[in-house]
């Protein structure tokens, strides 16, 4: 049976635009024993409902739930609106100031006429409203016109609930198409694809085939062929995908269409402009945009008249002479094309001197321009693809930093960015660090959210694991050769840790010489089989003293396998952070948190300064009677979780190489074994190695190993990108 509550909307308290409500709901009537406290009482609601009304009865159904921050609240997850049922309320809600004309006195002669079933009568028989008294015929419009549009959209809500969507689809829909929704899913239903986010080409095509849907039907194979190319280039990174790749996976998908419909669908698609050909490159319209105008952007920047300021060389040297650094040939180079360029790349491994480079960048153009830090925070941004990168920037260079989408301001709920082409930054200088992990769509972004004249510098190391969004642009601008590119070769920490940035290089390289194993405590491998890997992890963290166990951090390439993240997860919680009478634990789905636990933020939430990635400590776990709450220290920043934000987090013991990017760790254990099959490849192991400063540990097969080394093929990716730079600059 499900649980519900019936009674009277009081207020807003929050409404988004995308139909997502938080109000207070007067219960007079549940069936939910632990809500009949709020009998004759108002409730916090939330859910995604329509407009609602203080003059209508409703019923929510859905459960009680504890928000972390504002205590129970009711969850609607469906709803019903009752009609007046008794006449006094009849009378209400006519003179309520919905009917333009009608006051209490002639609503009263409506009811005292037509009884308890007054407004079914107006909208099946209106006309029987004229046998009323001072009722015109303009009454009469006024109160059908107004009953029928008032209970439209109810009746349509209530009916795409019946087709299958949820009820926050089904507002999502109707708000975009008014009464014409159901029309348009008659007319097309999978152009609810492009018309609502959220709403992907599984859903309505399991609902299109539900309802009867020909299978051949070319409206159906339109739609699973440019479902088919956003899934592939998403996944897998790809621009552009040729016909071969589109056929195959698309009859892997929707299972035996005829090739003449297919060509037919294809067809219809190319000239409705929805993907783009050049000779056999397939584009989703979108990235064919993106790539070209991020082309035209950075070669307008390229050609930009330059003017080196003389005072360069001595506000350099003023800057060494500060901080008591010497820079490089190479370093200098990079610090007064940076000043002097419009547009520059830096690009080099760990320990070339990256950070020190940004940090000279921002010291000199604060005493070129003469601003206070304030000023300078005015003109210059410094971002990063993750909260961690960016945290990390902020620390090193003595200035707040940010992600990008921060930046841009997105909002999630639309996934748009609100600072765009039509709302311009006007900081003049952009400072991007890990530029190696931004996606062709978020790069696009970032350069419609910038003036043309923005100055734009990329810092990263093109080797790294691409972005997980479709393209590579900072691999692409630098293999373009026509880009303004300072490739830093001098590793200055070298002398810290020489094995670890030395291997990385041979790692680059295709190079693997173990001769460079286990001659420094920096580098060591452990050569064992699968099965003994979680033995000799657990005698490398017991080798080292308690207060330094929470500072190792474990990479696997996957979850699942014997030697996957979970399983060790399990194992160093039990290794690290042992049970005890004193530390409480709790049970969210399948994981155990416990006191004492390290774990891992899995989502942005930038209300509360977390990003994807962050790690923290549980520092204490609350237990109450119908709330269980969880309190993560994150270096000083305290958040609780409870409710669906324990979803949030994870044990961070161990993560995944792709979550580790943008972060560095002081003691590093990379298990590596032929199980890991797909996923041994350059990229990813370079990737993980280049997270370590101080030692590093590689446990597991030395096959494994070579396997990766060599392996460069993985993350081919198709992209046009450097070919539109080429053809541009």
């Amino acid at each position: 049976m499900k649980k519900y509550i019936k009674g009277h909307f009081k207020k807003s308290i929050f409404e988004s635009e995308t139909g997502y409500l938080i109000g207070l709901f007067k219960v007079l009537e549940t069936n939910d024993k632990e809500i009949e406290i709020y009998l004759n009482k108002t409730i916090t609601f939330t859910g995604y409902l329509p407009k609602l009304n203080d003059m209508d009865t409703y019923i929510f159904y859905g459960s009680l739930v504890v928000h972390e921050r504002y205590g129970e609240q009711f969850n609607v997850t469906s709803f019903e609106r009752c009609l007046p049922e008794e006449k006094d309320s009849i009378v209400t809600f006519l003179s309520s100031g919905i009917f333009k004309g009608i006051g209490e006195a002639k609503a009263k002669k409506i009811v005292k006429k037509l009884g308890k079933d007054a407004l079914q009568i107006i909208l099946s028989n209106p006309e029987n409203l004229l046998l009323i008294p001072t009722i015109t015929q303009k009454n009469v419009d006024v109160l059908h016109d107004k009953l029928v549009e008032y209970s439209t959209s109810y009746q349509t809500i209530v009916e795409l609930g019946h087709l299958g969507f949820s009820t926050k689809d089904s507002i999502a829909i109707y708000n975009e198409y008014k009464d014409q929704c159901l029309d348009k899913i008659k007319e097309d239903i999978y152009q609810l694809i492009d018309g609502i986010p959220g709403i992907g080409f599984k859903k309505i095509d399991f609902i299109a085939l539900k309802q009867n849907m020909d299978p051949q039907d070319i409206r159906r194979v339109q739609a699973a062929i440019l479902y088919v190319v956003k899934e592939i280039c998403n996944v897998v990174g790809h621009s552009y995908l040729s016909k071969e790749i589109i056929l195959s996976n698309l009859y892997k998908g929707i299972g035996k269409v005829s090739i003449e419909k297919v060509e037919e669908a294809l067809q219809k698609i190319i000239a409705s402009n929805k993907i783009i050909v050049e000779e056999d490159k397939y584009f989703l319209k979108d990235m064919y945009d993106a790539e070209n105008h991020i082309a035209y952007r950075l070669s307008y920047l390229q050609k930009k008249n330059e003017k080196i300021d003389q005072k360069l060389n001595r506000w350099i040297k003023e800057i060494q002479e500060l901080y008591q650094i010497n820079y490089n040939m190479e370093q200098i180079e990079a610090i007064r094309n940076a000043l002097s360029k419009s547009i520059l790349v830096i690009t080099g491994g760990p320990g070339t001197g990256k950070t020190t480079i940004i940090n000279a960048i921002c010291d000199i153009y604060k005493l070129k321009n003469n601003l206070t830090q304030e000023k300078f925070l005015e003109e210059v941004a410094l971002l990063a693809p993750t909260g961690r990168a960016s945290k990390r920037m902020a620390v090193s260079s003595r200035c707040s930093a940010s992600t990008i989408h921060r930046f841009l301001k997105w909002n999630k709920e639309l996934n748009k960015f609100q600072i765009n082409q039509n709302n311009k930054s006007k900081v003049k200088m952009v400072i991007i660090d890990e530029a190696s992990m931004i996606d062709t769509y978020l790069m696009d972004s970032l350069l419609k959210g910038l003036f043309y004249d923005t100055k734009i510098i990329l810092v990263g190391d093109q080797d790294q694991l691409p972005s997980v969004g479709p393209g590579q642009v900072l691999k692409d601008i630098i293999e373009s050769g026509k880009i303004n590119t300072i490739q830093l070769n001098t590793f200055y920490r070298q002398k810290e840790n020489s094995n670890i940035i030395t291997f990385a290089d041979q790692i680059k390289n295709d190079i693997l010489d173990t001769r460079i194993f286990n001659e420094e405590e920096d580098l060591t491998f452990i050569s064992c089989s699968k099965e003994d890997v979680k033995h000799h992890v657990t005698e490398i963290i017991n080798s080292y003293e308690l207060r330094e166990q929470q500072q190792i951090q474990v990479l696997c390439p996957m979850y699942k396998t014997q030697n996957g993240i979970d399983e060790f997860n399990a194992l160093l919680q039990n290794l690290l952070n042992k049970k005890e009478k004193t530390k409480e634990e709790l049970k969210v789905n399948d994981t155990l948190f416990r006191e004492k636990d390290k774990v891992m933020q899995l989502t942005n939430m930038p209300d509360e300064n977390i990003f994807n990635g962050d790690i923290g400590i549980i520092s204490k776990i609350n237990k109450f009677n119908k709330k269980n709450e969880i309190l993560v220290d994150f270096d000083g920043n305290l958040v609780k979780y409870s409710g669906n934000n324990l979803n949030n987090i994870t044990l961070g013991y161990a993560i995944s190489v792709h979550k580790s990017q943008g972060s560095e760790f002081d003691y590093l254990i990379l298990p590596i074994v032929k199980n890991y099959n797909r996923m041994l490849y350059r990229k990813l192991i370079y990737t993980a190695v280049t997270r370590c400063k101080k030692n590093l540990y590689l446990v597991g097969e030395l096959q494994a190993l070579k396997i990766a080394i060599h392996n460069n093929d993985v993350d081919i990716r198709k992209t046009s990108l450097k070919e539109r730079i080429v053809s541009k600059v």
